[in-house]
């Protein structure tokens, strides 16, 4: 007889998806069974049934992987934010370098001639950028502040957070008490966090203005812990400084084996992972393997995280970047640092026809570090850039391998190197850097 939907079942789980969720294989189609490890036996149930597979619950681990360690979060495997944290460290970054190579096979039909060691750092609070969802739940009688659960819409109902940078870490709770005696508590839905190197910021989203009391206790919540708290009751040109009264420096963050520093503002785009980011900022440039004589083209730059190291070592260095107000953040941050060297333009780059004077200025080298959709349109480009070396960071190996495959079996070049930044421990997030010669 068929088994009955919600009937518990016993299998063995044979691997793991990139997202950490168990498999078995040998049940006709295929079970992902979220929380489980390969090599594990298990019970579960079925929850959802699919055309090609079907996704379990796991009620009971028979046999234990060697792999599981205990979830340091309290909330693990409710929260959406973490995915892997009942899997060792050293596994998770196997598992991650896996579906890299899978993707580069699969997707782009090539793998690198050598594989690069992951990069790596801290894998607890080093979450400096965060967006903190907040909801006035009556029922609970408190407002929530975290991140969505796993399964559904709703908010986590947590009281600390273990990859969030501190101080940032321990005031779930009390921001959830802060909001929750505010006039605005059912109009205020999210907060973002920027942690810098010389201080620590939140960004209030406020759908209603707050009354003088909120303000005051807002003020007295950034003074009690050391925060600078902003308001934005519209789009990232109307934040407003709560408190201190004035800012006295902005916020910034350091590279300091290029003697490089970078002001962002808290709504910014920065690396999640400041640690992380500093390796990798130092790999990419030793892969680039940049000559003080060479010409850098740094598609997709941001604030200048590559370029501005970059035109330490080079004799020219041109960012591109489709958000003016990032671009003008890269320009103050050349001119902040002195770098006469450093260009940055504004430019769409999903959307460059070929007639750009900068396309056929001459380049030795570039670097892609692109969005999830990865940098297919420039791509197109490359003939008439012709460098005779690319160094592509990514945040999405289905787009890089897409993008490695034109590269290497369209465009001539090979892929020498490739490997894992592990940017996001615990989570399901894989980043990777990848190296291409002519």
């Amino acid at each position: 007889m068929p088994q009955k939907r919600r009937d518990p079942e016993t299998g063995c789980i044979d691997s793991v998806a990139h997202d950490g969720r168990g498999i078995i294989s040998d049940v006709g189609k295929k079970v992902f069974v979220a929380g489980a490890l390969a090599g594990e036996q298990v019970r579960y149930m079925r929850r959802k049934r699919r055309r090609n597979y079907d996704e379990a619950e796991l009620l009971e681990v028979l046999e234990s992987s060697p792999n599981r360690v205990a979830a340091k979060c309290a909330v693990f495997g409710r929260c959406g934010g973490c995915a892997m944290q009942h899997i060792r460290i050293a596994e998770q970054r196997d598992i991650k370098s896996q579906t890299l190579k899978d993707n580069l096979e699969r997707i782009g039909k090539v793998l690198p001639r050598n594989w690069l060691p992951p990069l790596i750092g801290d894998e607890w609070n080093y979450r400096r950028r965060a967006r903190l969802a907040v909801k006035d739940v009556p029922r609970k009688g408190r407002v929530l502040v975290g991140f969505r659960e796993r399964h559904a819409p709703f908010i986590t109902d947590m009281q600390r957070c273990e990859i969030l940078a501190a101080p940032v870490d321990d005031l779930i709770m009390p921001l959830s008490e802060l909001i929750g005696d505010l006039s605005i508590r059912a109009r205020l839905p999210q907060i973002e966090v920027a942690v810098a190197d010389n201080a620590a910021a939140l960004v209030f989203r406020v759908l209603d203005p707050p009354s003088n009391r909120d303000l005051d206790k807002l003020r007295l919540f950034g003074k009690a812990h050391d925060l600078r708290i902003w308001l934005q009751p519209g789009g990232l040109d109307s934040l407003e400084l709560a408190w201190p009264d004035k800012e006295t420096e902005p916020l910034t963050y350091s590279l300091p084996e290029f003697d490089v520093q970078i002001e962002f503002a808290p709504t910014d785009f920065v690396q999640v992972n400041g640690e992380v980011n500093r390796r990798m900022v130092h790999a990419a440039l030793a892969y680039l393997q940049p000559g003080p004589d060479d010409r850098v083209l740094d598609f997709y730059c941001g604030i200048g995280n590559f370029s501005l190291p970059l035109a330490r070592q080079t004799a020219a260095v041109l960012g591109i970047e489709g958000d003016p107000i990032l671009v003008e953040r890269a320009r103050a941050n050349a001119g902040r640092n002195g770098l006469s060297n450093a260009e940055f333009r504004c430019a769409d780059l999903s959307a460059i026809d070929g007639a750009e004077a900068w396309l056929t200025s001459g380049w030795d080298r570039v670097l892609l570090d692109p969005a999830r959709t990865g940098a297919a349109e420039v791509l197109q480009h490359m003939r008439t850039l012709d460098p005779a070396r690319i160094v592509y960071v990514s945040c999405h190996p289905g787009t890089l391998a897409r993008d490695a495959g034109t590269l290497v079996n369209e465009l001539g070049y090979t892929l020498d190197a490739a490997g894992i930044i592990d940017m996001f421990p615990h989570t399901a997030h894989v980043e990777s850097v990848a190296v291409f010669a002519k």
